[in-house]
C-alpha cells in the first residue's frame, strides 16, 4: 500500500512571538473546543484506507495548549478513519512553558512519540529579544521532563542570525542544547517578514549583514556536526536515524493531508490549502480549500525539494533532463558547491549556504 501522511494546524498561541507571521488567534477554552470538534467532522472528510497512514504532525501555533484529552480524541479518530501503522511518528510541537511531566505522560500514554520544543535559543537575552515567554532553564527543565516520561525522539528550534549574535553566543547555545537528551534540532535563520514587531528599522539594523550570516551559518553546521549531528537537509540535523519522517514527505514530494486554518496539503494530484480564519473552520461541516497547484511535484518542484535533503537528486528520476543537469556541474564541483557521484548530485555544506542559488542554477 501506498503511504500517507496527516498535518493538523492547531492555530492558538498563549503570545504571538516578535518574529512569527504563522497564522495564529489566541487561545480560549471555547475556541478550543469548538476548534477540536471542527478537527475531527474533517478527519472524518478525508478518511482514506487505501494507504498507510504512517506520520502525524500536530503543528502551529502552540499545539500543546490543547489538552491530552482533546490529542487524545484526534488520534482514536485517525485510527477509525484511516490505516494507521504501528511504527507511525507522531509529532507534537509544544512551548517549553506548556510542559509538564504529568502532561508529558499522558501524551506519551495517549500515542504521541516525537515532540519539537520551540526552545530558540539557550541564552535568555536572546529569548526575551525574540518575545518567547520561556526561560533557558525552563526549556532544560521541559526536555529533562520529556526524557523522564518515555520520550526518545526529542527535537529543539534553533534559531540564528539573530540582532546582534555573535558566532560565540551561537556557539555557546548550540553546545547547551547538544547537552540535552535530545536527538534532532531544527536550525533556522532569522527572516524579518513584513507586518511583523520585527520589521522595522531597529531590527533591521541589528541583524548581521549577508557576509555575518553566512559565517554564522558555517559556524553552527560545523559546530553541530562536531556535537553528532548530521546535517540532512538546509535546516535540519539529527543523530543517525532520527531524521523527521514527516517533514521528509514534503521533500520528497509524497502526500500529505493538512488540516487547519491555513493548513496546506498535496493529495492526489493537487495542492490546496483551507483559508487562514478559524471562524470559518470552526463554522464550516467541512473545510473550504482552494486550490494552489493542479499538477505539482514536476521536474522543477521535484528536483528543488530533493536537492535540499544531503541524499540530493537521483537523475534517474529525471531522465529527461539528465545531460543538461550533468553539463551545468563541473563548475559547480570546482567551487565546492555540489557533489557527484555519477547517479546522484547533492549540495555540500557550502552549497546549502547558497542552496536557492545553486539550485537555480542546476534546475532552471
Amino acid at each position: 500500500m501506498n503511504t500517507l501522511g496527516l498535518y493538523i494546524h492547531v492555530p492558538f498561541c498563549g503570545k504571538k512571538c516578535r518574529y512569527c507571521d504563522f497564522y495564529s488567534v489566541s487561545y480560549t477554552s471555547s475556541n478550543a473546543d469548538a476548534y477540536t470538534d471542527a478537527v475531527l467532522r474533517n478527519i472524518e472528510h478525508y478518511s482514506d484506507k487505501t494507504a498507510v497512514l504512517d506520520t502525524v504532525y500536530f503543528g502551529g501555533g502552540t499545539p500543546s495548549l490543547l489538552s491530552a484529552e482533546q490529542l487524545s480524541k484526534f488520534i482514536t479518530h485517525i485510527k477509525t478513519y484511516f490505516e494507521l501503522s504501528d511504527n507511525a511518528e507522531i509529532t507534537l510541537e509544544a512551548n517549553p512553558n506548556t510542559l509538564t511531566y504529568e502532561k508529558l505522560a499522558k501524551l506519551r500514554e495517549i500515542g504521541i512519540n516525537r515532540l519539537s520544543i520551540g526552545v530558540q535559543s539557550m541564552l535568555d537575552d536572546e529569548l526575551k529579544l525574540l518575545g518567547r515567554t520561556h526561560t533557558a532553564e525552563r526549556a532544560v527543565k521541559s526536555v529533562y521532563a520529556a526524557e523522564k516520561a518515555g520520550f526518545g525522539n526529542i527535537s529543539c528550534d534553533l534559531m540564528t542570525a539573530l540582532p546582534n549574535q555573535t558566532a560565540e553566543k551561537l556557539r555557546l547555545s548550540i553546545d547547551r542544547m547538544a547537552e540535552l537528551p535530545i536527538q534532532h534540532i531544527s536550525a533556522y535563520i532569522l527572516k524579518i517578514e513584513k507586518g511583523t514587531p520585527f520589521d522595522c528599522n531597529e531590527i533591521r539594523n541589528a541583524v548581521p549583514t549577508d557576509d555575518e550570516t553566512a559565517e554564522l551559518y558555517m559556524t553552527m553546521t560545523e559546530r553541530l556536526r562536531e556535537k553528532g549531528f548530521f546535517q540532512y537537509e538546509v535546516s535540519n540535523f539529527s543523530k543517525r536515524g532520527f531524521e523527521s519522517r514527516h517533514n521528509c514527505r514534503y521533500w520528497k514530494c509524497l502526500d500529505y493531508i493538512g488540516i487547519g486554518p491555513s493548513a496546506h496539503s498535496c493529495y492526489k494530484g493537487k495542492r490546496f490549502a483551507a483559508a487562514p480564519d478559524i471562524k470559518a473552520f470552526i463554522g464550516s461541516p467541512v473545510q473550504q480549500t482552494e486550490i494552489t497547484d493542479s499538477s505539482p511535484c514536476g521536474f522543477e518542484e521535484f528536483s528543488m525539494l530533493r536537492l535540499r535533503l544531503a541524499e540530493g537528486l537521483d537523475l534517474k528520476d529525471v531522465e529527461a533532463h539528465r545531460s543538461d543537469i550533468e553539463k551545468k556541474i563541473p563548475p559547480l564541483i570546482q567551487a565546492g558547491y555540489v557533489k557527484y557521484n555519477g547517479e546522484k548530485v547533492s549540495l555540500t555544506e557550502k552549497g546549502f549556504l547558497m542552496s536557492n542559488s545553486v539550485i537555480e542554477y542546476l534546475i532552471f
